[in-house]
């Protein structure tokens, strides 16, 4: 073609280019790039209460699960997610951590005491009986009366063990992260203080202790100095996330220490130096707002859950919200910062289900609610989920939500775990939309024309 002649090859211009530092613009770029959504918060057959309302499904089929593979749930029914999660974090109750099982069957161990005894015989009737045993345990943990042989080490380390076992196995880097951990489940006179422990590492490091029980201590800076012990008999990192602070009559972003004494800038530095995140939505109600402290957004009565603390053993007053609500406690943790020079409650916000049937589910239209005593019937939203005290929450009043949204490098242990710590994360109900948000100042015209993404 006679057009070839109309170019040429400019040997001086490509030389200077190929001499400018940084020809790709994305070599050396280590920033987040992909958005993963999980479940920090699932519990199986391995927590009391799961178990006791009718759960059998185990830890291993909770991870096939959430890996997007069909299983058939506690009331059997075939169920599956639209889409696979990104992780989940299998986080059953460290009291009486898989030993509900041992209560169900009789084992001869238990049976002298006269409780389990009969706890094991309100299991095995099932239905509304097997209901009111759960009531009963868990009212136990917040009196402090659970029968000693459910607390036997022994028992425990062995189910430990087979469960971290089980979360290393189903961890596929690049496709799907598993994490190690546990819930703490710290409520004092029923008020809600619990905190899900996540590890960063694997059954190698994670086999070394036992996880850290409210029947140990239920004073969160207490959980800390357990959770700096780990770091340093290991090496391994950890984290914790609290959650459900609407039923914690206002003591979950509160002004003074579990103890009753002022703040500290130690106790803020420490507080944030394990807790980089709040849970702000599960199915136990929407936890960033209250009508009451933001009466000019009509979005701030979603999912509003405002009876009582945990056990329903103490109303609600207007006066505990401002301790009990994400908002809130991020306002408050400016206000200590110009008081003690940290800030206690700087954290990011993720959702998750907290559900107890195994099943990982936020969607509405897939929704397997709290437990499993009332699986998607037409009667399911009138059968109470909590009855304390003559005051009820019913079925309807569940919240379908929520997710967890993590911006990180790649999906793997390591690479979501640092970004919680970063707080590169944030809250769904269940959708799994994405979102970035940018803040800062002191731009130049340069920033406007980087060709970084």
């Amino acid at each position: 073609m006679s057009s070839a002649q109309e170019f040429s090859y400019d040997k001086e211009g490509v030389s200077k280019g190929f001499k400018k530092p940084g020809y790709s613009p994305y070599a050396g770029r280590n920033f987040p790039t992909q958005v993963y959504f999980g479940d920090t918060h699932l519990h199986t057959a391995l927590s009391g209460d799961a178990f006791g309302f009718g759960n059998k499904v185990n830890d291993a089929d909770a991870l096939r699960f959430a890996r997007g593979q069909e299983i058939t749930s506690a009331g059997g029914i075939r169920v599956k997610l639209s889409r696979p999660l990104d992780f989940l974090v299998v986080a059953d109750h460290a009291v009486g951590y898989g030993a509900m099982f041992e209560v169900y069957y009789g084992n001869p161990m238990l049976m002298s005491d006269p409780k389990l005894k009969q706890w094991s015989g309100m299991l095995n009737e099932g239905g509304e009986t097997a209901f009111k045993a759960v009531m009963e345990m868990i009212q136990s943990v917040a009196a402090k009366t659970v029968p000693p042989a459910l607390l036997d080490r022994k028992l425990f380390r062995s189910v430990w063990e087979k469960h971290t076992a089980v979360a290393d196995l189903y961890n596929d880097p690049g496709t799907f992260t598993s994490f190690q951990g546990y819930e703490w489940t710290s409520h004092p006179g029923g008020n809600n203080l619990h905190r899900v422990v996540i590890f960063r590492g694997a059954a190698d490091k994670v086999n070394q202790i036992l996880p850290f029980a409210s029947y140990n201590s239920e004073n969160p800076e207490d959980l800390w100095k357990w959770m700096q012990a780990y770091e340093e008999k290991t090496g391994g990192s950890i984290l914790a996330i609290p959650h459900n602070g609407n039923l914690s009559s206002g003591t979950m972003f509160d002004v003074e220490t579990f103890k009753g004494n002022p703040l500290s800038k130690a106790y803020a530095e420490s507080r944030m130096r394990w807790e980089p995140l709040y849970e702000v939505t599960q199915i136990k109600g929407d936890g960033e707002a209250h009508p009451f402290l933001s009466p000019d957004d009509e979005f701030a009565d979603y999912e509003t859950w405002d009876k009582g603390n945990l056990d329903l053993s103490v109303l609600k007053k207007n006066s505990m919200l401002a301790g009990e609500y994400g908002r809130s406690g991020l306002k408050r943790g400016l206000l200590l910062q110009g008081k003690l020079g940290a800030n206690p409650y700087k954290f990011g916000m993720i959702g998750s289900t907290d559900s107890h049937t195994s099943l990982a589910t936020a969607a509405e239209e897939n929704f397997f609610g709290k437990h499993s005593g009332k699986e998607p019937t037409p009667e399911r939203w009138n059968h109470p989920i909590f009855d304390f005290n003559g005051v009820q929450v019913m079925g309807w009043q569940q919240a379908a939500s929520g997710y967890a949204a993590v911006w990180a490098r790649e999906n793997t242990r390591q690479a979501i775990f640092d970004a919680m710590q970063r707080k590169e994360t944030y809250a769904t109900t269940g959708s799994r939309m994405t979102v970035r948000f940018f803040g800062g100042w002191d731009f130049v015209a340069e920033d406007a024309h980087n060709r970084l993404p």
